[in-house]
């Protein structure tokens, strides 16, 4: 039968590898996960970016991106309590949508993943210019700084292959110690802002440069995605990445993921306000746009004469993004599995080590890979500049799945959150929204990647004989993206300017509802047709042992286990 096919994947042996996965981690482990992987660069380096971009009006675009995100977060919770498995985020649209719509949106995934530990380790690198010439040059990486920055990837991955423990375990540590600094940073950099040490211009920097919103609202939106605002958020989708590994998933996914986010959004408001706050007025001769630093940070931190907070970022920039990188490497050796699962990558990757229960081929593979990013984009902006806007892509199908599972009969009611039937539209279309918001002469960067994919998936459909079927649930994706780049290229966001703001995203808005539902059909359509992919799902929770509601805790309070 043809659903059998379309998720027995890479054999029966693809399902008995997961049985090798180790569900150790709790409630603190997966908050850990999911704060470690947002506190990483992107506090950093994101508050600049945006300010460049939009000012102090880039306070608007971090509410926004963060309602994005907790929608998202909250779709995807449900997602997880539905149907745990690791590598989850490029299974569930196998499964609700068929093979098409899984290989766009799990190549598309794959290499905003595998782009976040070379991101973060030039991150790393970045910062340390400041104290050891010859590593950053130009708005680039030099070959010595791009040897380092490999070293330190080589890092994330050896921390990995020992196992989920050690992991969690090394990164609970590493987290509690990357909110402290944030935390630090906010507090001091406020106060100067208020007592106007060293120039600080402090509340005077919201008429500063152009006034509050000195490049338009439109500027505010285009920034969510490619000033790293998404990318600062999309953490929280480890979470989700590990979630066969996790106890009680009913219970521990989603108390986790609305967590991350909520303590996310508050922390990068209060690191754009210190940002603003600290700004001394004659940095603003030329605009907010005339802001360069290449350690923004630390270096507000000496120019408002805190040289003690200055030497504190520059240490904890090694700690920050090298936390979040490890959390990346590790969900994306479970996001390679997943898609060797699918058959989209060769059965190879699908092999998880017995004794560490960790995809060790996998993990090889993206570290060989992930070199490649610095090459050509040998820089933290440059990197995010292109993965920014996929990674917001990535979210919209998790709303179709959510929706077909529902209304297939897959979801129980235990596993039901309430208000989906807003929230899941929301962020499909806000997800829908941020995208046509990055400006056209970024966004058609996105266009050869997103082509690459389909060409592989073409091959893959000649090779494996998938079946019409498998094309039918996946069609209306296709028509999304055409739409947004046709839409993107006329539009008022770098486009051409035939419809101007704020037609445009209201156009776009009305679109993308209307491809909801077209998803929503299709996924559904998709499942009934093939039964056999309901019950596969079904046999998979029974054999992990979630098909009823554990009764272990491993909640806020509950006493945590080792790993915790």
């Amino acid at each position: 039968m043809e659903g059998m096919s379309a998720t027995t994947t890479a054999g029966s042996s693809a399902h008995d590898e997961d049985r090798h996965l180790k569900q150790r981690l709790g409630y603190w482990s997966l908050v850990a996960t999911g704060i470690g992987s947002v506190i990483g660069s992107g506090w950093l380096f994101s508050a600049m970016y945006a300010a460049q971009s939009a000012g102090p009006a880039s306070l608007i675009a971090w509410v926004i991106g963060g309602a994005v995100m907790l929608s998202v977060a909250l779709v995807f919770a449900e997602l997880g309590m539905v149907h745990p498995e690791s590598g989850g985020l490029v299974r569930y649209p196998l499964y609700s949508n068929g093979r098409l719509a899984a290989s766009i949106v799990g190549w598309s995934m794959w290499v905003t993943y595998i782009a976040n530990p070379p991101t973060e380790a030039a991150g790393v690198v970045q910062y340390a210019s400041s104290y050891i010439p010859g590593l950053y040059r130009g708005d680039e990486l030099t070959f010595l700084g791009i040897v380092i920055a490999v070293a330190l990837m080589a890092v994330f991955v050896v921390v990995n292959w020992f196992g989920v423990q050690l992991f969690a375990r090394s990164n609970n540590i590493v987290t509690a110690v990357k909110v402290c600094i944030p935390t630090l940073c906010v507090v001091m950099l406020v106060i100067s802002g208020f007592t106007h040490s060293g120039g600080a211009g402090g509340p005077g920097n919201f008429e500063a440069g152009g006034g509050f919103a000195p490049y338009g609202i439109g500027a505010a939106l285009g920034t969510i995605a490619t000033a790293g605002m998404v990318f600062a958020y999309t953490g929280f989708r480890n979470i989700v990445e590990l979630s066969g590994e996790v106890r009680n998933p009913r219970r521990t996914i989603p108390a986790s993921l609305v967590t991350t986010i909520l303590a996310a959004i508050v922390l990068y408001l209060l690191l754009q306000t210190a940002f603003i706050f600290a700004v001394p007025q004659h940095l603003l001769g030329k605009g907010w746009s005339g802001i360069d630093l290449d350690s923004p940070f630390a270096q507000l931190a000496m120019l408002v004469g805190m040289t003690w907070l200055y030497w504190v970022l520059i240490a904890d920039s090694m700690v920050s993004p090298s936390g979040s990188g490890i959390v990346f490497t590790a969900s994306n050796a479970r996001n390679m599995f997943g898609l060797a699962k699918n058959r989209f990558f060769p059965a190879w990757f699908a092999k998880v080590d017995e004794r560490s229960g960790v995809p060790r081929r996998a993990l090889a593979t993206n570290f060989l890979v992930g070199i490649l990013f610095l090459l050509p984009l040998p820089s933290w902006h440059a990197i995010i500049g292109v993965t920014g806007t996929l990674i917001a892509f990535t979210f919209s199908i998790g709303s179709v799945s959510l929706v077909a599972f529902r209304r297939a009969g897959v979801s129980a009611a235990a596993d039901r959150l309430p208000g989906m039937s807003v929230i899941a539209p929301f962020a499909f279309i806000v997800s829908a929204l941020v995208i046509y918001w990055v400006p056209w002469d970024e966004l058609v960067l996105t266009i050869p990647i997103v082509a690459v994919g389909l060409v592989w998936y073409a091959v893959t459909f000649a090779v494996q004989r998938h079946g019409a079927g498998e094309l039918t649930g996946g069609i209306w994706l296709v028509v999304y993206l055409a739409v947004l780049y046709a839409m993107s290229a006329i539009g008022d966001f770098g486009g051409a300017g035939v419809i101007t703001s704020p037609w445009d995203s209201i156009i776009v808005a009305v679109i993308a509802a209307a491809l909801y539902v077209w998803g929503t059909q299709s996924g559904v359509a998709y499942l009934r047709r093939n039964p056999a992919v309901i019950e596969d799902m079904r046999e998979q929770r029974r054999a992990r042992g979630h098909e009823t509601a554990p009764t272990d805790a491993s909640g806020p309070g509950a006493t945590p286990s080792p790993v915790d």
